[in-house]
């Protein structure tokens, strides 16, 4: 369940720290990739070098690298992670989360977050029970902070009572839950993916297409599926896998994508057009093979159907999300097929930026909807794709 997962560690200056190089071991044998973040104080419990080896990457303590200046984004973070577990959390770090406060990176991460956030409280029986801490705990909760709760049993000042962190394996069963939580979000939701290029046929041997690999729309009918969707894949020539859940249907041609997407849309919640559809098709398609001749060679193109603006036309109160690639006037291009097509948004890139575009596994995009844009740093595609579904949970 977690393999792959971007789980971002927040340690806080409590006894228990001891305890977050199990967890951290726990969660990276599962299969997650753990990022960790300390306060000041928690370097005195346990030492940056331990998690760092446990962890397998550096440990961010302060905003910036003093030695060379080095920027740590606290917003690249919260970007970063599918999960932010804050084990131990004190009594000071939740009272500030509930009141805003931001004064160390660990803090500032938190009101980064996009992602679910968790927090496993460990402090003294008496500091836990008072109604200020618990008043902060009721707050965190209230906001969506899920509180993996505390153990009673002996405790550091000798006294016995609840305030223990919770065991590291029942923090990891707390994460497997929450994410699994997320996965079940649009459960009962019924969406439309197409992906790929088309092949618009010459002759039997010839043809039109474009560079598309379909790596971007495989992202998104995955990240959709994993949060619960039943998901139909309209899927152009491609040599992905189909992703798990994902029901595919192929098609080759502009005219193929068209019939599938106009017939299984009023049955959807929505649908989004990552495809790279040819806007022009061959008039005639030769039976035989078109030999070379001596003269230069004339083919006459028509107009293919436009799905997106099919869809768009037909949407309702369906949401309806596309793509724009550009290479120039960007935003102006963008913003003017969002209005035509009528979509609810559309996720704009360019091939000039480094990291964008065809068959790489990166990509860099701006969410543009008619009332804002957000423009997003250099991300895999799966990261993309889970970014987007987040839009398209918004608009539901």
């Amino acid at each position: 369940m977690l393999k792959g997962k971007h789980i971002l560690l927040g340690i806080t200056g409590s006894i228990a720290a001891y305890k977050s190089a199990v967890l951290c071991r726990l969660l990276v044998t599962a299969g997650a990739e753990v990022r960790v973040v300390m306060t000041p104080l928690a370097k005195q419990f346990i030492t940056p070098l331990t998690m760092a080896t446990v962890s397998q990457h550096p440990i961010l303590v302060d905003f910036f690298n003093p030695e060379n200046g080095e920027w740590n984004s606290h917003v690249k973070l919260g970007e970063w992670a599918d999960l932010y577990l804050i084990a131990p959390a004190t009594a000071n770090t939740m009272a500030k989360m509930a009141t805003g406060v931001a004064d160390n990176l660990l803090l500032t991460s938190y009101l980064s977050a996009r992602c679910p956030v968790a927090v496993a409280p460990a402090m003294d029986l008496d500091m836990y029970a008072h109604v200020a801490t618990q008043r902060n705990m009721e707050q965190l909760r209230k906001d969506g902070v899920h509180i993996v709760e505390p153990g009673s049993g002996f405790l550091a000042s000798g006294l016995v009572g609840k305030g223990r962190m919770a065991e590291p394996e029942q923090i990891l069963e707390a994460v497997k839950a929450i994410l699994a939580e997320k996965k079940k979000s649009l459960e009962g939701k019924h969406f439309l993916v197409t992906a790929g290029a088309t092949i618009e046929p010459i002759d039997p041997v010839r043809f039109i297409s474009n560079h598309s690999s379909g790596k971007m729309g495989y992202a998104v009918a995955e990240a959709l599926a994993a949060r619960g969707a039943r998901v139909t894949l309209i899927s152009g020539r491609t040599s992905l896998d189909v992703p798990q859940g994902v029901e595919r249907v192929d098609v080759l041609s502009a005219e193929d994508m068209w019939r599938e997407c106009v017939e299984r849309f009023a049955a959807s919640d929505g649908a989004v057009m990552c495809a790279a559809v040819a806007d022009y098709t061959p008039a005639t398609v030769a039976e035989q093979k078109l030999k070379k001749g001596d003269s230069d060679m004339r083919i006459e193109l028509r107009r293919t159907k436009d799905i997106a603006a099919t869809l768009g036309a037909e949407k309702g109160g369906r949401v309806l999300g596309g793509f724009a690639m550009e290479t120039e006037n960007e935003q102006q291009n963008a913003q003017g097929k969002l209005e035509r097509k009528n979509f609810d948004f559309i996720v704009l890139n360019s091939l000039r930026t480094e990291g964008a575009g065809f068959r790489g596994d990166t990509n860099v995009v701006t969410l543009i909807d008619r009332e804002c844009q957000e423009e997003l740093p250099l991300m895999s595609k799966r990261e993309v794709a889970e970014r987007i579904v987040d839009k398209i949970e918004n608009f539901l």
